[in-house]
């Protein structure tokens, strides 16, 4: 299987339907959440940056995650493919990401985008933080979060479009609609 880029706005759905994907697949995952929260709880250095940075909705420096992913891409094993779920969030991201799986032989596979609207993803976002009493999901910050994807990462799926690996799917209502259609895609790669 191809490496997968999950792509999207927060809230919209990257985590789950990476984790239906890796179940159907057998993919490894790397979640920045994930691999940010984890750092987080475990108060390491980096955890205690990446609080802080994160409280304020925003980015994560390139040159931290590009560390962070690399060992974390490079402790799954090889040949099953790797879902990048939440990341890259920049054209230089993506640049990086792009370079680092070159010098391991590797390429960046496809990128699935799931396009979703707005209004759709503030309820889940506020929804979410009532289920898991996430800080970072209140309506402040998500608005924050909104305006960093609409002015950084949005203008990312034009340099997917010029890489010939964007494939996008559109909400509809339906999560296991959603997922049939990716999954209908993610067969041909086979």
């Amino acid at each position: 299987m191809k490496n997968i880029i999950i792509f999207g706005a927060p809230g919209s759905g990257k985590g789950t339907y990476s984790e239906a994907i890796v179940e159907k697949y057998g993919m490894g995952h790397i979640s920045t959440g994930d691999v940010l929260r984890s750092e987080i709880k475990n108060g390491t250095e980096v955890g205690r940056m990446a609080k802080d940075i994160i409280d304020k909705g925003q980015l994560i420096p390139d040159e931290l995650m590009i560390r962070i992913l690399a060992k974390t891409y490079d402790s799954l094993p090889e040949g099953q493919g790797v879902i990048f779920d939440g990341f890259p969030r920049t054209i230089a991201q993506a640049e990086a990401l792009k370079q680092m799986l070159q010098e391991r032989g590797h390429d960046m596979g496809v990128m699935v985008e799931l396009i979703v609207d707005e209004q759709t993803l503030m309820e889940r976002l506020l929804r979410r933080a009532q289920i898991e009493g996430r800080a970072d999901d209140n309506a402040e910050t998500i608005a924050k979060r909104f305006a960093v994807y609409h002015s950084q990462t949005e203008p990312l799926a034009a340099w997917f479009e010029k890489e010939g690996i964007r494939h996008t799917f559109t909400w509809e209502g339906s999560k296991d609609q959603m997922l049939a259609n990716i999954f209908a895609f993610l067969d041909t790669l086979k």
